[in-house]
């Protein structure tokens, strides 16, 4: 198996490593085995959640590695948009909770990249953007999509379209992050926040992904309905009685994802 994305595990949690010096970029052979993971990690019924970071202390990802696309070829860049897509598309609808543990610079895909996860931690030396249109690209793997949802039209149309680069503190400020640790300090920050995703229910916490997603296109009132719906069927599961019943027995709960 290709040494470009580590996995290892701790715990319930699944910890992804981009590993393809010197920057840690994307390719066809890295996305596809994103996707080939986190399609493992989705099957495995005691992984609750999911750490992505970048290997080394200056890069998370700084994207798509260019030279995929030199030769000005269209079909393969539309094959490897449609992997980027695939890969980060799996990314987003992984069904537990999702951590981007930014410990350097986030450029294009690799933005894109964080953007996908549920929850982004950003080391305070960490520098963002999306300045595919420098290049005469443009983002590809939901930069378009999900960045307005974090940060406004403004601030998208001012990273997107002005190829503004942003640096930690600014991040957090307008919504992009949600927490800035000093340099070194983002893995163990986000599999300490992981570790209390496995305090929760892991049936209730997909359930509870699925709800807050759908909210972005969904009306308010379907959102409602969901909810009822939601609630009733996680009378189906093991798990509801047992967290019930531990909290009336005054002990911890053994959640078992069923």
């Amino acid at each position: 198996m290709s040494e470009k994305i580590q996995l290892e595990m701790r715990d319930h949690t699944a910890l992804l490593t981009i590993a393809n010096p010197p920057a840690n970029t994307w390719d066809r052979e890295s996305l596809a085995l994103l996707q080939r993971l986190i399609g493992q990690l989705d099957d495995d019924p005691n992984v609750y959640a999911l750490v992505i970071t970048g290997q080394g202390d200056k890069f998370f990802s700084a994207g798509a590695d260019l030279r995929q696309f030199a030769e000005g070829d269209k079909t393969a860049a539309r094959d490897v948009s449609e992997l980027f897509g695939e890969a980060f598309g799996a990314l987003t609808r992984f069904r537990g909770v999702s951590i981007a543990a930014i410990n350097g610079y986030a450029m294009g895909g690799g933005l894109e990249c964080a953007l996908a996860c549920d929850i982004r931690i950003a080391e305070d030396q960490a520098q963002m953007a999306l300045p595919e249109a420098s290049v005469g690209l443009l983002p590809c793997a939901g930069g378009t999509q999900n960045l307005p949802w974090l940060v406004g039209e403004g601030w998208a149309k001012r990273m997107i379209l002005c190829g503004e680069r942003i640096d930690a503190q600014r991040a957090e400020k307008i919504g992009l992050v949600e927490e800035v640790v000093p340099r070194g300090q983002s893995l163990q920050a986000a599999l300490k926040l992981a570790e209390g995703v496995s305090a929760q229910s892991p049936s209730s916490v997909s359930r509870c992904k699925r709800l807050v997603m759908t909210a972005r296109n969904d009306t308010h009132l379907a959102g409602w309905a969901g909810e009822r719906e939601l609630f009733a069927e996680l009378f189906d599961t093991q798990d509801q009685k047992e967290g019930v019943n531990a909290f009336l027995e005054k002990r911890r709960p053994s959640w078992r994802n069923a």
